[in-house]
């Protein structure tokens, strides 16, 4: 029965309040209801007035009229302080599985807020004393252990604002989307030349980059004596000084990290892999990632440096599906712990969908 409520309340909030990564409070989204201590100032007021009607005395009578509309006051403050909220989410920072999520939510106002709580469910909520015109930040958390894509659901925004007899609040939807990359758990490098085991050269060594002609670095300042053919004459032509074009190429073959799974270590090895790909992409080593589907397909990251590498790497290993066995293979689609599996074909459009647009 619990679960029936919940559905419909959530269906009529997707009507009411659809999700979208901008939104202004008004009195279609905003929710007042008298809070314990208000229900108690109620209590008191309809006491006062049964004795005051009782004993015919004016004063209680007056005294109870006047609790009553100050109750009323409060309910048009504790709505005008919510109302014209604007709130906007903003690209939460690279988190890794285990780590609390920061979500960042710009706000502002067309006019003074006071003490507005923001929170997600089950999770602890963020106090901000006062909103105006200049936007501020509010550092929502949100605790989540899983790799995948973390949709945290609706933000709660609440408040008690003047003197806690009314609870207002808001259910809004920003519409974000984050990936959780694998908790990163170090481990021996364990790189490989093709699909064959490195025999001639150290894990260390190669892959990594030496100077060459192969491909193009970056620029640098340039040295007397180097041939003007390095001069970057468009740079020069800009006014940014005279600079040289630094190439680079790789040293010995192109080196693997290849996911081999175990149903009974996935977790484990897939953890290991991300902290191997952060340690490759730190020491500037040129490497690819070769993961084999539970399909038997596979998805293959070709051989390159650089953060963007590192990335598009980190978001192939949060998107690998989980094991069926595991608690969260299962979670419904609209659960804000969801981890949806991606199999095959599927999995490969996922990672590439993320890799060219970023997650939200």
């Amino acid at each position: 029965m619990k679960q029936l409520i919940t559905r419909i309340w959530q269906r009529w909030l997707a009507r009411r309040l659809p999700p979208n990564t901008e939104i202004t409070l008004s009195h279609r989204s905003i929710f007042i209801l008298p809070s314990g201590f208000g229900l108690i100032w109620l209590a008191l007021v309809l006491l006062l007035f049964l004795f005051g009607t009782n004993y015919q005395n004016n004063l209680v009578i007056g005294l109870s009229i006047l609790l009553l509309s100050l109750f009323n006051t409060c309910i048009l403050y504790s709505y005008n302080n919510l109302a014209g909220l604007h709130l906007r989410a903003s690209m939460p920072p690279e988190v890794y599985a285990g780590e609390t999520i920061t979500f960042p939510i710009q706000i502002n106002s067309n006019h003074s807020s006071y003490h507005i709580n923001l929170g997600y469910p089950n999770n602890h909520s963020y106090t901000l004393k006062q909103v105006g015109i200049d936007e501020v930040q509010a550092l929502v958390p949100f605790e989540h252990g899983i790799r995948g894509l973390v949709t945290p659901g609706r933000l709660k925004i609440e408040s008690f604002y003047p003197l806690g007899l009314c609870r207002t609040w808001s259910h809004v939807d920003l519409a974000i989307t984050h990936l959780v990359y694998a908790k990163p758990i170090e481990a021996p490098l364990q790189l490989e030349a093709t699909l064959d085991h490195l025999r001639e050269q150290p894990p260390t060594v190669a892959g990594q980059h030496v100077a060459g002609i192969d491909e193009f670095k970056g620029l640098k300042p340039h040295v007397l004596g180097e041939s003007l053919k390095q001069v970057a004459w468009k740079q020069w032509a800009q006014g940014r000084g005279m600079l040289s074009k630094e190439f680079e190429q790789p040293q010995g073959k192109p080196v693997w990290l290849i996911l081999r799974p175990n149903p009974k270590q996935l977790e484990t090895q897939l953890s290991q892999l991300s902290w191997q790909v952060n340690k490759l992409s730190q020491l500037e080593q040129h490497f690819g990632l070769w993961l084999h589907l539970p399909t038997g397909e596979n998805i293959i990251l070709s051989p390159a440096v650089g953060n963007s590498h590192r990335i598009a790497c980190q978001k192939a290993l949060a998107l690998y599906p989980l094991n069926p066995q595991h608690p969260q293979a299962g979670a419904p689609p609209h659960s804000a712990t969801a981890n949806p599996p991606f199999y095959g074909n599927e999995f490969v459009e996922k990672h590439r969908q993320l890799t060219q647009s970023g997650s939200k």
